[in-house]
């Protein structure tokens, strides 16, 4: 493997080489470095011309600059954007970490609903399930991603910020929302008449018992999560993952999950006493690191529990460990709502339209923290809408295509549990598509979305590609460009590696 991966590296960088010279031309070939003083009225026309022709070397051939440039870049020098003398290094740092945060929660949202709901779409294929998650998933697909952001900008933001001044559900709003969820899942799970009215039933009660806790507590003004959600929500994900990754049969997996969940809502308590001697210190950095120590607690629950594939139990402990240390996370940052509300600068209106970040904010970490989620929850959703369907019908034909396959009727044949023929041979066989899809699709997205990036004004990637070609300011293009392209290569590299876990048939070293 590592040998393929310099190969491909060795290979990836000489074209790197090559369209790097061709992209530098074609963008000095663009740019019109002396357009404003062309235009100018100074006394010193010619004076401020000739400074300009010296100050980006303009007498110098292109290829010549090109040359120098790429000497600079290679030793780490990335140059300066002469229009406001800061160093490219510096908008890089700063439009790459605000890139980083957009994407990262509108992919990983949008690929986890994005192919649950279309491997469940195409196991009910042309039932009335299938039939609105496709017309849902064309609608917005279709819909213009401005005009999503716009509206998103008018009832997300102005209306829940309206909202939230009086918290109210009305007894109708929330029949509507209950029967609405308790439709979805009965259209989802199927089976026979009854089985379908239980489900309704269940979910039509659940979702109102939601509602009317959310109500019965003014969880509006002092949103938490708790040891009871906690430990509901926590036991509802040791069975999910537990019936997805092994089935219920395997108690050793079972038990494993029960246990890490278990352990979750124990150390709650202790958990807040952590975070308050934390909060000096807090970063993102710490709080990686205490998801890594989730994943390896919950693997090493696996670890003690064995049973006959140990490698199951560490994965069922591993994906129930996570989550439920994330759910303990949120609950901390939660708890900063109310003191995050009562600042000036936000004046109980937390939902924001624009920027990154509130300006002159003051705070420790976990006021940042809800502040820089209210400023991703709009670009967030903007941005999932529109992956979501594109992921939920790739995820579909995919699967489709899979389960019509000789090998999964044979599986079927032997007498394998339905789970087993659907999530072991059908589920992982129909994310060999979608290898090639996602990572094309991240490195695209941390190129910048610049439609979303431009009306919701965070500064990213994508603004600070426009900024420049704006300001005919080639360094910070070229940068740009270098570390897109340099993206592109290694998540090729990533999709043949992913193929080769997916699909056993496939040697990346052949």
């Amino acid at each position: 493997m590592l040998r393929f991966i310099a190969r491909r590296l060795v290979i990836g960088l000489g074209i790197l080489l090559i369209s790097s010279f061709i992209m530098y031309m074609l963008t000095d070939f663009s740019m019109d470095y002396l357009a404003d003083l062309r235009q100018s009225t100074n006394p010193n026309k010619e004076f401020l011309i000739a400074e300009r022709i010296r100050l980006l070397d303009l007498e110098t051939p292109a290829y010549l600059r090109y040359f120098k440039w790429l000497g600079n870049f290679v030793t780490g020098d990335l140059g300066v954007a002469w229009t406001t003398q800061r160093s490219v290094a510096s908008l890089l740092a700063t439009a790459i970490v605000s890139t980083l945060q957009l994407v990262t929660a509108a992919t990983f949202l949008a690929i986890f609903l994005g192919v649950g709901v279309g491997i469940v779409s195409a196991l009910r294929q042309y039932s009335s399930f299938d039939y609105i998650i496709t017309f849902v998933s064309f609608l917005l697909y279709s819909l213009p991603s401005f005009w999503v952001a716009v509206l998103l900008k008018e009832f997300g933001a102005i209306g829940f910020n309206n909202f939230l001044r009086d918290p109210v559900i009305g007894v109708i709003t929330a029949g509507v929302i209950a029967a609405f969820f308790g439709t979805m899942w009965m259209l989802a799970l199927g089976g026979d008449l009854k089985k379908r009215l239980v489900n309704f039933g269940l979910a039509f009660a659940a979702t109102a018992a939601v509602i009317a806790y959310v109500q019965l507590t003014d969880w509006w003004s002092t949103p938490n999560i708790g040891p009871l959600i906690l430990a509901i929500t926590s036991l509802g994900i040791a069975i999910g993952v537990t019936v997805l990754s092994t089935g219920l049969k395997n108690r050793r997996s079972l038990y494993t999950a029960l246990t890490a969940a278990g352990l979750g809502v124990v150390l709650y308590v202790p958990m807040q006493w952590v975070f308050y001697w934390l909060t000096p210190v807090m970063n993102w950095w710490i709080v990686i690191g205490l998801g890594v120590l989730a994943a390896v607690v919950g693997g090493l629950i696996g670890v003690l529990w064995r049973g006959p594939d140990w490698r199951q139990s560490v994965r069922t402990g591993i994906l129930t460990a996570v989550p439920v240390a994330a759910l303990i996370f949120i609950d901390r940052v939660m708890q900063a709502w109310e003191t995050y509300n009562r600042l000036p600068q936000i004046n109980f209106r937390p939902i924001a339209t624009i920027g990154d970040r509130t300006p002159n904010i003051r705070g420790d970490f976990w006021v940042h923290a809800v502040d820089t989620y209210t400023h991703l929850i709009l670009p967030t959703i903007s941005l999932l809408l529109i992956s979501f369907a594109a992921y939920t019908r790739y995820a579909r034909g995919s699967m489709l295509e899979v389960m019509n396959q000789d090998y999964i009727r044979t599986a079927r044949a032997k007498g394998l549990t339905e789970r087993t023929v659907v999530m072991r041979h059908g589920f992982r066989n129909s994310l060999i598509p979608l290898a090639t899809i996602v990572p094309i699709d991240v490195i695209t997205l941390i190129g910048g979305a610049l439609i979303t990036e431009r009306i919701f004004g965070r500064p990213g990637m994508g603004q600070l590609f426009i900024r420049s070609l704006d300001n005919n300011e080639i360094e910070p293009v070229m940068a740009y460009l270098m570390i897109i392209a340099f993206l592109a290569i290694v998540a090729n590299i990533v999709a043949d590696i992913i193929y080769a876990l997916l699909d056993p048939r496939i040697r990346i070293d052949a």
